[in-house]
């Protein structure tokens, strides 16, 4: 399973999750399925999220607007802890969903919304509405 785009995959991975959440998500999915394993490692941070030319920052708004507008909300508590390990702000995270509802609709906004809020809970995070 390794190979070059595996381990800067796992780079970039270490860099924006807990080994906690990177154990639960990848090393669970190795015992179902280790194909789909890699490809999860190798595939988007391994091929994308290493690109030069948008930081970690960036990928992490864009990724979550497009897990919200494609209604992937139960991957969606994987990438806001990344968002924020990333460096985005709570302010941040919460705009981009409130942004998203003109594009993608009140009931995946709102889905998206309480999967933040739940992350921030569990983070201990306190948000304040600027």
């Amino acid at each position: 399973m390794e190979s070059n785009r595996y381990n800067k995959g796992i780079e970039v991975l270490q860099q924006m999750v807990s080994e906690e959440r990177l154990n639960a998500t990848v090393k669970q999915m190795e015992k179902f399925s280790p194909d789909m394993a890699r490809l999860i490692v190798e595939f988007p941070y391994g091929s994308l999220y290493s690109r030069p030319g948008l930081d970690l920052k960036q990928r992490s708004l864009l990724t979550i607007a497009a897990m919200l507008a494609s209604g992937a909300a139960a991957q969606l508590d994987f990438h806001i802890e990344a968002a924020l390990n990333a460096g985005l702000t709570p302010n941040e995270i919460v705009e981009a969903v409130m942004h998203c509802v003109s594009y993608a609709g009140f009931p995946k906004a709102l889905d998206a919304m309480f999967v933040v809020m739940k992350v921030f809970n569990e983070r201990g995070i306190q948000y304040e509405e600027r």
